[in-house]
């Protein structure tokens, strides 16, 4: 494998706190996927690194064969893209987890259930040429060109971009159904820039409520919040892991809280969040009778209603009880553990 190289990192985004857009910045929607780079060289060879460098060629063949299989007078190419897989008209980052430790055989057999495809949102070399100096709007023509000319599909997704301010709204009020956590803003000038934050991104939240079934800390001075709710057999299941509390939230909360006793549903088995987990041990039970409201983003396991990344807490809901939250899910996976 010679000439074509891969950047040591992708270019990266900065949270932004509004959806308020610079003059003139092109807007993309945000993928609920594997950030990923995906490349075919002139002898043939095809690779697909992760953000972090992991290679995921062996466990995404679909992408791989489907890499190998384009045109060969598009020459050596290299996508900047999001991996993603649909089920029931949603993107499902679920369905990707178990790809990234899958032998080839099980790789194959996941994909043939369910396959990916791969969102380009940035052409990174074109046939003898890297792109990454030029500006944003000259790599997206050629990416639009590239996609047009070899009227590449399935897989294969051109990730749509826009300035128009009706097509951002609906992304951010329609989109949310299928799975989209928000938008990335990019200036149309900017070259590709390795690792660098040169992007905006904005993530749509969500307000709701979950009633405190755990605390870290102590529950004189809880520094994060375990939060739950009733699934339809009134079992109180764990959905979401708050952020650090402030000291004025915490100094809130404190006096709500008491401790639990041995009637705690998860007096026997303490929940293990599956990101950012806390030692077992430093989870305390307290009485799941005080609700709280927060907010997070809009990625949650679809069958379990966990929210996989931290929440924030907003405020105490002493005017709720745990039965008026909304319902956790029933799926077959428990949402506790």
């Amino acid at each position: 494998m010679a000439g074509m190289q891969l950047p040591r990192a992708p270019m990266l985004t900065t949270a932004a706190r509004t959806t308020a857009i610079p003059a003139g910045w092109i807007v993309e929607p945000k993928w609920d996927g594997f950030r990923a780079f995906v490349g075919r060289w002139s002898d043939g060879h095809v690779a697909i690194r992760s953000r972090g460098g992991a290679d995921l060629t062996t466990g995404f063949p679909e992408i791989a064969q489907a890499a190998a299989a384009l045109p060969e007078n598009i020459g050596e190419v290299l996508l900047d893209g999001e991996l993603v897989c649909w089920e029931n008209e949603r993107l499902s980052f679920e369905r990707l987890q178990p790809r990234l430790a899958a032998k080839p055989s099980t790789a194959r057999r996941l994909a043939a259930a369910h396959p990916t495809n791969f969102v380009a949102f940035d052409l990174l070399h074109s046939g003898a040429h890297s792109l990454l100096k030029l500006p944003y709007r000259e790599r997206r023509a050629r990416l639009v060109d590239l996609f047009d000319d070899h009227r590449l599909a399935p897989p294969w997704t051109l990730c749509p971009a826009t300035t128009d301010p009706a097509t951002i709204m609906e992304w951010l009020t329609e989109w949310p159904r299928f799975g989209i956590e928000g938008l990335c803003m990019k200036s149309p000038d900017q070259a590709y820039k390795p690792g660098y934050r040169g992007w905006l991104k904005y993530r749509i939240r969500a307000s709701t409520e979950g009633v405190t079934a755990a605390v870290t800390g102590s529950i004189e001075a809880p520094e994060t919040l375990l939060l739950a709710r009733l699934d339809e057999a009134d079992r109180l299941r764990y959905v979401a892991r708050t952020t650090p509390l402030t000291r004025k939230a915490a100094a809130d909360l404190a006096p709500l809280l008491t401790s639990a006793d041995d009637t705690h549903p998860w007096h026997e088995h303490r929940p293990r969040p599956r990101w950012n987990p806390p030692d077992p041990e430093d989870i305390i039970l307290v009485a799941p009778d005080v609700v709280v409201e927060f907010s997070g983003d809009l990625a949650q396991d679809p069958r379990t209603g966990v929210f996989r990344h931290l929440v924030k807490f907003a405020r105490p809901r002493p005017d709720l009880t745990s039965a008026d939250t909304p319902p956790a899910s029933t799926g077959r996976e428990p949402a506790a553990w």
